[in-house]
């Protein structure tokens, strides 16, 4: 080691204060670095987990493969676990209490399939043999019908088809379609039935996957591939050994070698694995991950370049007596450097400890809530990658070579003189610290002393404006990027905010009255809404209609009649408790919409759809219809073709709010709700035909609901439990909200930290400054005001910057959202506020805890004090 760098580490030893801070600051970035990364990968990996959890892990299906295709599958080296499947058909349940589960499903699994997919098992074990099944503990506990583990099951076994009269017209069902029934009649039947003997050896909880809605138990049987022919098919799924973006070729390429037609992706899962067949999705994860990082980067820099600019300013003395015995450039410089050097190999290993540590803490934490709020099985658990670890590591010491960089040249040209007499930071001529006339007579004397030290040390000030800005446009950045990803997720989403659908035919309004009310008073119903509806059609002026459907027109005008586009249009009627609750939401006018006699309605003015041709995610508005406006309708009957014109409404309002069971439209779709009272003058008699009655329901237990309205043996209602497909979606966007909140928070507190070290440190600096002014009578209350109002001028200059390029990164940043998604540009406007209040108020509590300390300081000795 020579001697320069020898004197440097005893400057670091005897400026123990400054290196401390110096470290602590390096210890921050490192520690930001590695926790994003973490929070990322961890968030991912939990995703993950909780997907092969509840649907099983498999990444590619091959379906209805025979035995030569399925010889070339299982000869792939690419390939880990192979699930061979098969859907043997429904059964009969004889003495089935559920009237919407006739049946029981059979299915076989090879003995893969058992360990692949979530099975648990209750009692009893796995079959092992073709004649050996296990079945759902549903089969006692809905159905009603007691087997027990040693019963033997002799079952006619065969595929659903519907049957609608004409037997053309039939078709096969397939597992996810409801029992078929009209008017309470089922309207299915099951064909090719063949007699099948099966012994119980183990009863299993409720699948997950099965379908809520699904018209059969399910029961598992043994799949022998060794007895397969060559006439069957099957379904062949398999588990990758490599999970990357070459796995759709290989698997195209393997369907091709063997002929097969039918390959389906585990999209939910592969997405999770960061892989995606959709470009659109992958180049906006790929634009997000570039902007994110760059902003963290840039955020690093500034932190770790504020300590070394600082430190270099206080060696600048020590530098300067080096140079006069005869240092040369390249030796400062190479001092700089080798501070970065040994801060760096201190810092790096601890920021990733504590950056590891405050999200270990934090999931611990989090964890209890995330199970008990959103019931997911899995746990947030610390995912730490050999890529991560060398990643963070990589950019730390990147960050550290460019942060070291400008203060090392500047360390370089630093003249033996200048540094000893330390005159280098501050610059006294006139121009330089002149100060607007205006600031001393409306503001006094300590707003212009405030603003011309501010001046006069322009490199100081302008490090903590800096530091300023990239802590807003941080805080602002991920604010605008995690707002976008949580609007994305609720617009991939299906909109359904319910749990159960019961749809109601009966003869009379005092029967569905009776029925609605039996239902609303179960014990586990925790909303309701009951709502009538109404399919409709309106012509709407060209000028008004949807931004999108102005497009098409351009290319086909032929749909529009005489200059006006046909909407679809649904009219919903809500009670008078549940829209009475939605007119106080959307700022309606409740009188005016239960008028009969001038129909009024809230028109719901978004229109959410996914477009086909560039797989993009949209929302948009419906119209451009305007409060006050009137809508024509007319009534289509599609037997007749027959228009009947109806009355016209008008519009008392729009909004996006949903009421509970009304679920975001499509394009050239407009959804109106009204009062009962207006419905029933809108509807005529040879409408009712078309009239549908709905409840919707939430509950504390879904599945204990359906079964309750299901005993009640009514013939003519539909039930539809969207429960399990309603939990996944909001399963999804409440841990993104964890996740987003998260990063808002850790960003939050890097930003706080990296300003108070700032500005803590350059009041620091200013000792022998505040002691001068104190000692030509400087008032304890006047350097209050100054200091208060250098901090004003700290914060406007700062948002003056910060709030620009901020919006400029939150636009970049919704422009890489727009790959996979559509909808406006808007600015968090409330986020804007917080910045504007916490930029003031932390740094006030900043320079007001500085100044505290300083004013503890003795004046003389503050006078003599030099920077060593």
């Amino acid at each position: 080691m020579n001697i320069v760098n020898k004197l440097t580490l005893r400057h670091l030893k005897l400026n123990k204060r400054r290196t401390l801070v110096t470290v602590l600051g390096v210890i921050i970035s490192v520690a930001m670095f590695i926790a994003v990364i973490t929070l990322s990968v961890s968030f991912m990996d939990l995703m993950k987990r909780q997907n092969i959890a509840t649907e099983g892990e498999w990444h590619v299906q091959y379906q209805d493969v025979d035995k030569a295709q399925l010889n070339v599958i299982e000869a792939d080296e690419n390939i880990q676990s192979l699930i061979i499947s098969k859907d043997l058909g429904y059964a009969p349940l004889q003495g089935s209490q559920n009237d919407s589960k006739p049946y029981l499903f059979i299915k076989a699994y090879n003995e893969q399939g058992f360990t692949q997919f979530p099975v648990e098992l209750i009692e009893g074990r796995f079959p092992t043999s073709k004649n050996e099944v296990v079945i759902s503990q549903e089969i006692a506990s809905n159905a009603k019908v007691n087997y027990k583990v040693g019963d033997t099951l002799s079952l006619q076994v065969g595929e659903r088809i519907t049957t609608n009269g004409d037997e053309s017209e039939n078709y096969i069902l397939k597992p996810v379609d409801p029992l078929q029934k009209v008017n309470g009649n089922i309207k299915e039947r099951l064909q090719n039935q063949s007699t099948q003997n099966y012994t119980v050896v183990g009863i299993i909880e409720r699948p997950t996957w099965e379908p809520v809605q699904s018209p059969g138990y399910t029961v598992l049987n043994y799949f022998d591939e060794n007895q397969l022919s060559a006439g069957d098919k099957v379904t062949a799924t398999v588990v990758l050994k490599k999970v990357d973006y070459s796995l759709y070729k290989h698997a195209e390429q393997l369907a091709d070698q063997a002929d097969i037609k039918d390959v389906a992706y585990n999209n939910a899962l592969l997405r999770y694995y960061g892989i995606t067949k959709n470009d659109g999705f992958r180049n906006m994860l790929l634009s997000l991950s570039v902007i994110i990082m760059t902003v963290i980067v840039i955020g690093s820099v500034a932190l770790i370049y504020n300590a070394f600019a600082i430190s270099v300013s206080e060696r600048a003395r020590h530098l300067g007596m080096l140079a006069s015995v005869g240092a040369t450039k390249r030796q400062k410089r190479n001092s700089v450097y080798f501070e970065g050097l040994v801060i760096g190999t201190i810092s790096i290993p601890l920021g990733i400890i504590f950056g590891l540590v405050g999200i270990a803490i934090t999931f611990m934490c989090i964890n209890p809530i995330i199970q008990g709020v959103l019931g997911v099985s899995e746990k947030l658990t610390v995912t730490v990658t050999p890529s991560s670890i060398l990643i963070t590591c990589l950019v730390s010491m990147l960050t550290i070579f460019i942060s070291t960089y400008i203060p090392a040249l500047k360390a370089s040209k630093i003249s033996a003189i200048d540094a000893i007499r330390q005159t280098q930071d501050v610059k006294l001529t006139r121009k330089a610290v002149k100060t607007s006339k205006l600031v001393r007579r409306v503001f006094g004397m300590e707003a212009e002393i405030g603003l011309k030290n501010l001046k006069r040390n322009k490199r100081r000030y302008q490090a903590t404006v800096f530091s300023l800005v990239i802590s807003i446009v941080l805080f602002l950045s991920v604010t605008s990027f995690t707002g976008n990803l949580k609007k994305g997720v609720d617009l991939s989403s299906s909109g359904v905010h319910y749990d159960i659908l019961v749809r109601m035919e009966l003869d009379s309004e005092e029967e569905t009255a009776e029925l609605v009310n039996s239902i609303t008073a179960l014990s586990n119903v925790t909303d309701a809404n009951y709502i009538q509806s109404l399919e409709v059609n309106s012509l709407i002026d060209k000028a008004l209609i949807a931004d999108e459907l102005k497009e098409n027109i351009k290319k086909d005008d032929s749909i529009l009649r005489d200059g006006k586009y046909p909407y679809f249009i649904q009219i919903f009627a809500l009670d008078d408790i549940n829209l009475k609750a939605y007119a106080e939401k959307t700022e309606a006018n409740y009188d005016q919409l239960i008028d009969p006699d001038q129909p009024a309605a809230i028109v719901i003015d978004k229109n959410r759809y996914e477009d086909q041709e560039t797989r993009k995610f949209v929302e948009t508005k419906a119209t451009y219809l305007d409060k006050g406006d009137r809508i024509d309708l007319f009534y289509t009957d599609w037997e007749t073709s027959e228009e009947i014109d109806m009355k016209s409404v008008k519009i008392a309002t729009l909004t996006d709010e949903l009421p509970l069971g009304i679920s975001p439209s499509y394009l050239g779709n407009l959804v109106i709700v009204v009062s009962e009272q207006v419905f029933e003058e809108l509807v005529s008699e040879n409408m009712e035909k078309d009239r549908r009655n709905t409840l919707y329901l939430t509950s504390s237990d879904p599945i204990a609901t359906q079964n309750s309205i299901e005993e009640m043996k009514e013939n003519n209602i539909y039930i539809y439990n969207v429960y399990q497909n309603r939990q996944q979606e909001e399963q999804m966007v409440l841990l993104m909200s964890v996740f987003t909140y998260g990063f808002i928070v850790l960003i939050t507190l890097i930003s706080v930290a990296n300003i108070f070290n700032t500005i803590s440190t350059s009041i620091s600096l200013r000792k022998r400054e505040f002691a001068m002014l104190k000692s030509m009578g400087m008032t304890p209350k006047g350097f209050r005001k100054m200091i208060n109002y250098e901090s004003i001028f700290y914060g406007i200059k700062s948002l003056l910057y910060g709030i620009p390029i901020s919006i400029l990164v939150m636009y970049f940043i919704y422009r890489a959202m727009m790959n996979s998604f559509m909808f406006g540009f808007s600015l968090p406007w409330l986020s804007i506020l917080y910045v504007i209040l916490a930029v003031f108020l932390i740094v006030s509590a900043a320079m007001l805890y500085s100044s505290f300390k300083v004013k503890k300081e003795n004046i003389i000795d503050a006078l003599k004090q030099e920077n060593i």
